[in-house]
């Protein structure tokens, strides 16, 4: 079975800036390369789920999106580190436009893109994560039957404040996150 961490990207790997699509616009979170590195070296598999409402609002292209995860992914590799896996969603259920605005089961809360990665992974469930910033991180998590860890970077901070949703760990960053998982899943 798989171990799989899954990520999400805007506050969690990345500085969080709204609607990021360029990749001269992309910055790792300090330490974020090396919990990458760190949760690759002990076997996890790394899916990132992203919610992309820019796509839905028109901001950018699903081609855009996919342009800056291969940049991530030039990124890493030369650190000897790597993303398995990326899914986005790039509806918006009000602010869409086109076919791009719809009630989907992917956007975060809903867990369609667990779900995804589940087709292509055998998750191991009592040994996988979802580690995110926001309220529709760890809601996803939770219904998905994860073990969440909310980071404080991004929108963790003020999400962690307002006691708004339930969470399983409270962590810095991805790269105090990461040693976390590393360290209780032996």
């Amino acid at each position: 079975m798989d171990r799989v961490v899954f990520l999400d990207r805007d506050g969690t790997i990345n500085i969080e800036k709204n609607y990021l699509y360029r990749p001269e616009d992309f910055e790792f979170i300090s330490g974020a390369v090396h919990a990458i590195k760190l949760l690759n070296d002990n076997g996890f598999k790394i899916v990132v789920v992203t919610n992309q409402a820019g796509v839905a609002r028109g901001y950018y292209t699903e081609e855009d999106v996919k342009k800056l995860h291969n940049y991530i992914d030039e990124c890493l590799r030369e650190y000897g580190a790597h993303i398995d896996t990326y899914i986005y969603c790039p509806h918006h259920p009000e602010n869409g436009i086109g076919k791009y605005r719809c009630r989907c089961s992917c956007r975060k809360p809903a867990t369609g893109m667990f779900e995804k990665a589940a087709d292509v992974y055998d998750i191991d469930m009592k040994q996988s994560w979802m580690v995110g910033d926001n309220v529709g991180d760890m809601e996803s998590g939770k219904k998905f039957g994860l073990k969440t860890i909310l980071v404080s970077t991004g929108y963790g901070e003020k999400v962690m404040a307002e006691n708004k949703v339930p969470f399983d760990y409270y962590k810095k960053d991805l790269h105090e996150a990461a040693e976390y998982i590393v360290k209780v899943s032996g």
